[in-house]
């Protein structure tokens, strides 16, 4: 981020910080879309365009993200930016203006895909690259647009709501995710989250969800956690410890 854009959101930053604790509804989404594009950025630069196999997941990777980001886009647009505008008049007017370049940068990293998917063996390499860096650009601006939304609209949002307001917010935006990107969003959320915040989200998951859909976000999660996070993790959420099972103990106790 330039030294222009770290100074106009300063401000901002020290109100914010200085009204913590607060429900954030921004932190754990966007500790997920960070995770998800980093590594993608990761799998795309060091993509071997030779591996039929490795290319077909590797892209199909990079498609899942970009659907992942046009759907964080719709949400974001149709809640926060609706809760902000409602109080503050124009509050997210210069971030509804970068979604919409969002989904132009959208639209062109999925030409790029297309043709790379296309291409014949010897214009791989030279179409990888561009995707690559294509694709660098866009997460280095989403990084910043990021930084904005979690200073100067949490900022805005903790001026013009009670915590109970946000939640009943943010339980709005979840019932509206369909199964499938919900676990999506966890594969990616919770592995990025510290053990605290994993713990205590899941605890509350546990508490309110049905113990099948508990337990389908658990499972589908394990295999993205190290056996350090899930032995973190396991006692607080009652589920056994041992590596690779899951296994719900009707008491609350690790089995």
């Amino acid at each position: 981020m330039s030294t222009q854009a770290l100074n106009a959101t300063s401000s901002s930053t020290t109100t914010a910080a200085a009204t913590a604790p607060r429900l954030d509804l921004y932190a754990p989404i966007h500790k997920a879309m960070r995770h998800f594009m980093l590594d993608t950025l990761l799998r795309i630069g060091r993509l071997d365009v030779a591996d039929a196999g490795e290319m077909a997941a590797d892209l199909a990777q990079l498609d899942a993200l970009l659907t992942q980001c046009e759907q964080h886009l719709k949400h974001e647009n149709e809640f926060m930016h609706t809760a902000i505008e409602a109080r503050q008049p124009g509050g997210a007017e210069r971030i509804a203006a970068e979604h919409g370049e969002h989904q132009e940068a959208i639209a062109a990293l999925r030409e790029d895909l297309h043709q790379l998917r296309a291409a014949p063996a010897e214009r791989r390499i030279a179409l990888a690259q561009r995707v690559y860096r294509h694709l660098a650009l866009f997460v280095a601006e989403n990084f910043e647009h990021m930084h904005y939304e979690e200073t100067v609209h949490n900022a805005a949002l903790w001026a013009h709501y009670s915590d109970a307001e946000l939640h009943v917010l943010h339980n709005r935006l979840v019932a509206s995710l369909p199964p499938a990107e919900m676990l999506q969003v966890a594969r990616w959320m919770l592995p990025a989250l510290s053990p605290v915040e994993r713990a205590g989200m899941l605890q509350g998951m546990k508490a309110e969800a049905p113990l099948p859909a508990f337990m389908a976000v658990v499972e589908h999660v394990r295999p993205h956690l190290n056996d350090a996070a899930w032995a973190k993790l396991a006692p607080a959420i009652g589920l056994a410890q041992q590596p690779g099972l899951v296994h719900f103990s009707p008491s609350g106790s690790g089995a």
